[in-house]
């Protein structure tokens, strides 16, 4: 009698689950995928692993496929291969993970061309894979796009310097630390999300006791919406090149106090000397190397200069660079080569040629430079980066729409130190500290 009740309410849980399904998933997805999708898709993986992993030639027989028979070699195909051992799928938002431990022979690469027919065979939006411990590789399938209308998970503590710019395509929160990589290189075309994304970083930053500088040198059209929170904004070659002079001066006197007192950067000083924060959000930085005349080879010498002595001496001392830009190319000389190399921190969006999306991610990863390539002109906002292990992910940053950046701007612009340098006649005076 126990028995037959268990069943009539594992039958009513079962219609009950049916039922709401559609709207469920439509309205809570997470809440979905943890009562239905999650053992549906576990029970999919276990039933379809051997013969996955069969006719992908991924199982391994323990008898070899040739034999001798007499004085002849006989060959052919090895009978019950054995498919490499799984573990339980672990749930995770928006997803499961699948730990596979490898046949002796076998690496991590061997998996890669099957993440099409894993994807298809699980019935899943996509499977990536991960490999942290040797001999074991991470099959991380993903239930939907997150992409499609992020939201970025309530954050309960912020940190200095970090800010959360949007969605990881795993479900995590897309973070911009500068603890982590000081100097950020973020390139898109137009209407790719680039500004979008420098908005949504504002936006972290301002409430942050940090001091913002920019420079956009297309007539401060797009930081302009953060001048009452930027403490100087250069929208000339002339102003930027001054203001790049004064940020070299203020890290050399921050340099000369770290040593002063034996410390090996800012974060080690005392409390009471502790140097604020700079960031500096340089667009279009293609604009700073162009050269229109002969004249113009000694201030772009200095201005490539300077750039790349703040991203050099920056990281330890409170400095940080977010180069931005339409079209970053080595044909822009070899002062943009040179500054890519000290820029930890890449962002790709959508590009119009194939050089720029090489300067930002070729020498990092070949499958990264591959899938910045497919983002489509419908996919606004969604970018390729590189995280702290090195692994590349498929992001997309919050929309932020002018109004509520200006709004953001005005709401802490008493947050921005003073710094008289830029626009005064003499730039050696009124050093910020």
């Amino acid at each position: 009698m126990l028995a037959q009740l268990l069943w009539v309410m594992v039958l009513a849980l079962v219609l009950v689950l049916l039922s709401t399904g559609p709207g469920l998933r439509r309205n809570y997805p997470y809440v979905w995928w943890c009562l239905v999708g999650y053992p549906v898709t576990v029970v999919r993986v276990r039933l379809t692993w051997r013969r996955l992993t069969t006719n992908l030639g991924l199982a391994v027989a323990k008898r070899p496929g040739r034999v001798l028979l007499g004085d002849m070699v006989v060959r052919g195909d090895p009978l019950r291969p054995v498919p490499p051992r799984i573990g339980l799928p672990k749930l995770r938002r928006g997803g499961l993970d699948v730990t596979v431990r490898l046949h002796p022979g076998q690496v991590p690469e061997h998996f890669l061309s099957t993440a099409d027919a894993l994807t298809h065979a699980w019935r899943v939006h996509a499977v990536r894979l991960f490999s942290d411990d040797r001999g074991f590789v991470t099959l991380s399938a993903l239930a939907w796009d997150p992409l499609r209308a992020p939201v970025v998970p309530y954050q309960l503590k912020q940190r200095a310097l970090r800010a959360v710019v949007g969605l990881l395509e795993d479900g995590r929160a897309w973070v911009i630390d500068f603890r982590k990589a000081p100097h950020w290189l973020i390139v898109g075309a137009t209407r790719s999300g680039k500004s979008t994304l420098i908005a949504s970083l504002v936006k972290e930053l301002a409430p942050q006791r940090v001091a913002l500088f920019g420079i956009d040198l297309k007539g401060g059209m797009e930081l302009s919406l953060f001048e009452d929170r930027l403490s100087a904004l250069a929208s000339t070659r002339a102003e930027a090149a001054r203001l790049l002079a004064e940020l070299v001066a203020e890290t050399e006197a921050r340099m000369q106090l770290c040593r002063s007192v034996g410390a090996r950067s800012i974060w080690d000083l005392p409390a009471k000397l502790r140097k604020t924060p700079i960031v500096v959000i340089v667009d279009e930085v293609a604009e700073l190397y162009l050269m229109a005349t002969r004249e113009d080879n000694a201030e772009v010498g200095e201005i490539s200069t300077n750039l790349l002595r703040l991203a050099q001496l920056g990281a330890a001392l409170g400095v940080h660079l977010v180069v931005a830009g339409q079209r970053v190319g080595s044909d822009l000389g070899p002062g943009v080569t040179a500054l890519r190399a000290q820029l930890a921190g890449r962002i790709c969006h959508r590009v119009s040629d194939p050089g720029t999306a090489e300067m930002a991610l070729g020498d990092l990863n070949k499958d990264a430079l591959a899938a910045a390539q497919r983002i489509t002109l419908a996919e606004q906002g969604v970018a390729i980066t590189t995280d702290a292990d090195g692994q590349w992910l498929r992001a997309r940053s919050i929309h932020i729409t002018p109004e509520q950046a200006r709004r953001m701007a005005r709401k802490y612009a008493r947050l921005a130190p003073s710094w008289p340098g830029l626009h005064t006649p003499e730039p050696d005076e009124g050093v910020y500290v």
